[in-house]
């Protein structure tokens, strides 16, 4: 957009200062041309007026000796024809054409005594002619060179100072429009800029008022609407995880009292129900834990808790990725072997690759990504997970990969699969809450990073988390326990998400 009023207003500025400076050359050329007009049309009439007293009294003496001393003041030939005789001066010649035609258009009493407007570049010279004599009798002719190289040469000098003028005209304007374009647009640079944070990230930005009166308007009317919506969905946020919190004592004592009542019972019927029931209670204790997981998650990211700006919470510091992969891999080990899955961990890379994260956030994704791949990767009939950690090939991004070998996710499901409670139509037999990726999104953003999901080959999914590198001479370290990181000699790179 900047490009675009930028443009329109120096195209603008630049057809302003053309006209003006056409009008002001054309102007300049005038005057010259009438300067030159009025004075050599008063040389053409002395000499013919010289020339009608020599025809009367047959003396052209005088006359000759006065176009000498005009040619060899001005440099410029002048003919002159009387019934006695033709008279030149500077060697200009009766017989040159355009002399002859002038001398002929005179003859007719046609006089041609106005100059044609004086141009830069064009013809050095320029025949003016009158006759001379009686109302009814013409006597003879005058003719007159008129040199225009003089002239040509001021217009050419003025021409050039009009035109250096010009340009530093529209110079200034061009600079002025891009400061005036510059005011105008800031504001809606930074609106774009607010609205893309804000659905990013949920964060409200109070907009500096800057600019014309109606976009300090504008500005004031988004800051409003972004707080007042920034607080509705930080109520709501509240709202889930103080019921999941409050639920959680309630359902307890429910699945306490299944518990019991199923001791009493007696039927396998009776008994079945009660399980069932036992079943669903830890369903309903799952979903409440993952809208725990995921508000807590929620607020992280949207208070902008990434490497170099808030805090990340404890236990936070330089990490490195394959050594957190690996714990967490030894802990999901078991699980995976009760459910008839393998996991394979890939080497760790030649150089450390490290992170600024908040350890347990770290874990906790990985557990979930885990834990979707020993689940779904069983439905493939084949080794379900895939492990590894690395650098980006360009080094910017360190890079958590899980692979699994199940059915995968179509495009379309890729797209939805991180929104809360999304559950892929072909899985809604399998036990599971829809919260997982929800949750790994959430503190992949909360921690810097970002989650991107993708086909595995031949079949299935991998989920990769991208965190920004650091630096090599950066040693791998947790807090204390105030929670802080230290952070001396750790430079985090740029990122993405």
């Amino acid at each position: 957009m900047r490009l675009r009023v930028l443009g329109i207003l120096s195209l603008f500025a630049i057809i302003v200062v053309v006209a003006v400076s056409a009008a002001i050359l054309a102007s300049v050329g005038r005057e010259l041309t009438q300067e030159l007009q009025i004075s050599r049309v008063a040389a053409l009439n002395r000499f013919a007026q010289v020339a009608d007293d020599a025809a009367s009294s047959g003396d052209t003496v005088p006359l000759q000796r006065e176009m000498d001393r005009y040619s060899e003041l001005y440099g410029e030939g002048v003919v002159v024809r009387t019934p006695q005789a033709t008279l030149t001066s500077a060697g200009l010649s009766a017989d040159r054409p355009d002399v002859r035609d002038a001398l002929a258009r005179a003859r007719l009493n046609l006089n041609d005594t106005t100059l044609a407007s004086v141009q830069p570049l064009g013809p050095g010279s320029e025949v003016v002619a009158r006759s001379f004599g009686t109302a009814s009798q013409v006597l003879g002719e005058a003719a007159l060179e008129v040199d225009l190289r003089t002239a040509q040469q001021t217009l050419r000098e003025r021409w050039l100072l009009v035109v250096l003028g010009a340009i530093a005209v529209a110079a200034l304007l061009v600079a002025g429009a891009e400061r005036v374009t510059v005011w105008v647009l800031r504001p809606v640079h930074r609106l774009t800029a607010a609205v893309a944070d804000f659905e990013e990230t949920g964060r409200p930005m109070r907009l500096r008022e800057e600019g014309p009166p109606e976009l300090q308007q504008l500005s004031r009317a988004f800051s409003a609407m972004a707080e007042h919506v920034g607080a509705s969905m930080e109520a709501q946020r509240q709202l889930i995880a103080d019921a999941s919190h409050q639920l959680r004592n309630p359902i307890g004592a429910l699945r306490l009292r299944t518990d019991l009542l199923g001791l009493a019972l007696e039927t396998p019927a009776q008994k079945a129900a009660a399980a069932g029931m036992t079943r669903e209670l830890e369903h309903v204790e799952e979903i409440l834990d993952g809208l725990l997981r995921l508000a807590s998650a929620e607020h992280r990211a949207r208070e902008g808790a990434i490497p170099g700006g808030g805090t990340l919470g404890e236990r936070a510091g330089v990490l490195d990725v394959w050594a957190v992969l690996a714990e967490a891999v030894e802990h999901t080990m078991p699980a995976a072997e009760l459910a008839g899955a393998r996991l394979e961990l890939a080497d760790a890379p030649a150089q450390p690759v490290r992170v600024l994260a908040n350890r347990s956030d770290l874990a906790d994704l990985i557990g979930e990504l885990l834990e979707n791949a020993v689940k779904y990767g069983t439905m493939g009939g084949g080794s379900p997970a895939h492990v590894r950690a690395a650098a980006s090939l360009h080094g910017t991004s360190a890079v958590i990969e899980i692979a699994d070998r199940g059915p995968g996710l179509t495009p379309e499901e890729r797209s939805a699969s991180t929104t809360r409670f999304w559950r892929s139509p072909r899985h809604l037999g399998t036990r599971g809450t829809g919260l997982g990726l929800s949750i790994v999104d959430q503190l992949a953003t909360a921690n810097g990073g970002r989650l991107v999901l993708a086909d595995a080959e031949p079949h299935g999914l991998v989920a990769r988390v991208e965190f920004p590198v650091l630096r090599r001479d950066a040693a791998p370290h947790d807090a204390g326990p105030s929670g802080g990181a230290d952070l001396t000699g750790v430079q985090g790179e740029g990122t993405d998400a």
